[in-house]
């Protein structure tokens, strides 16, 4: 019976695991960090400089200047915060962006939650119907928004079918009713996408589990709840944490439908006063201040979602 036996560490080589580990500088598989890489520089690039450069523009005193020009920019500390945040317009915008997700946000869960789980048990026509719900998602916001204009201005068709129960002013025109109307607006454009993400999701929910839930005497609405909607936690955390930041960079809806923010400043979003404020007006570090403090917010927001919604599962 032969015995193997182990060298003492006094007899093998010096530096054996470390000559190793400097064989392997990239890892044990450098070539997927390889294909990564240009993903890598695509997200520092276009995300992570623009990022710590507007958190470095918020605590100096920036403005442009022509190409090549050098010119001093000062530390103000928080001189920019104080500014933007004393201002009541910048305030209210916050004050906007969070009518409008409490609106968006659960709409677009529970809807596109709701019409995937009918589209999952569509067996004809199926390719048409998915389309036609993401289309509207594809379509430019340029062309969409002349519909709902017309839909939803004085005389629009929705005024004619309400009658005298049409609010007045009309929606787009009313301070009340101007940042609900966009809400609803971006929830039916933005819909298909998020129904897609849920219709993957039921694909790998098993059917086994209708089949007993069946057999126990569970009728459609009470699968819906115990299997269908336990059985896509995970997309619903995903389509709360995009569609919050999503909706939280609003912009490109109030710029159009009510023509920069109206009535005044009733539909205004913290991006839309940040273009205002950086590009129109050329205050670029007041701007980069409220940009900051909008990505902090969503990140807290971000977080409590993941938390209690169960993403850490």
């Amino acid at each position: 019976m032969t015995a193997t036996l182990t060298p003492p560490a006094a007899t093998r080589p010096p530096g054996g695991d470390s000559r190793r580990r400097a064989r392997r500088p990239l890892g044990k598989n450098p070539l997927g960090l390889l294909f990564s890489a240009p993903y890598l520089v695509f997200v520092i690039a276009v995300f992570a400089y623009p990022l710590v450069y507007s958190v470095w523009i918020s605590f100096h005193d920036f403005f442009f200047a022509a190409p090549g020009a050098q010119v001093e920019r000062p530390f103000v500390g928080l001189q920019n915060y104080v500014t933007a945040f004393t201002d009541p317009a910048v305030i209210r915008s916050f004050g906007n962006v969070g009518i409008f997700l409490l609106i968006n946000v659960p709409l677009t869960v529970v809807l596109s939650l709701v019409l995937a789980t009918a589209l999952n048990k569509v067996t004809r026509f199926t390719a048409f119907l998915r389309v036609s719900f993401y289309v509207p998602y594809l379509t430019a916001s340029v062309a969409v928004v002349a519909v709902w204009l017309f839909l939803f201005n004085g005389n629009g068709l929705v005024n004619q079918v309400l009658g005298p129960l049409a609010p007045s002013p009309s929606w787009l025109v009313s301070e009340q009713w101007a940042m609900p109307t966009i809400a609803l607006f971006v929830t039916w454009k933005q819909l298909g996408f998020y129904i897609l993400l849920y219709l993957a999701a039921l694909q790998a929910v098993p059917k086994e589990l209708y089949e007993s839930a069946s057999t126990d005497g569970a009728g459609a609405i009470r699968s819906f709840f115990s299997v269908t909607v336990p059985g896509v936690r995970p997309a619903t955390v995903l389509v709360l944490l995009v569609s919050t930041v999503t909706g939280a960079n609003l912009f490109t809806e109030p710029y159009l439908l009510t023509g920069g923010g109206g009535p005044n400043g009733a539909s205004a979003s913290p991006v839309l006063l940040m273009y205002q404020d950086g590009l129109q007006q050329g205050h670029p570090d007041t701007a980069a201040a409220i940009g900051v403090v909008l990505v902090i917010v969503v990140l807290i927001i971000a977080l409590l979602q993941n938390r209690f919604a169960g993403g850490q599962d």
